[in-house]
């Protein structure tokens, strides 16, 4: 997902989806541990997704300060 398509969701949905996406990295790396992992770069995009998440988060919350 955007960055762009990431301001335009609300903070509760942002909160939402940092949840899913950090439920979504602890299944990889358990995928990984146990050498089942099909598709080793989808951990790589689900930490940047998260970086990108949580640099909107602050962005809003700065905005609001």
């Amino acid at each position: 997902m955007k960055a762009a398509e990431l301001r335009e969701m609300s903070r509760e949905e942002l909160m939402q989806r940092h949840r899913e996406l950090q439920q979504e990295l602890l299944a990889l790396r358990r995928q990984a541990v146990g050498g089942q992992l099909e598709k080793p770069h989808r951990i790589r995009e689900v930490r940047r997704e998260i970086a990108r998440v949580l640099t909107v988060l602050n962005e809003k919350k700065g905005a609001e300060a």
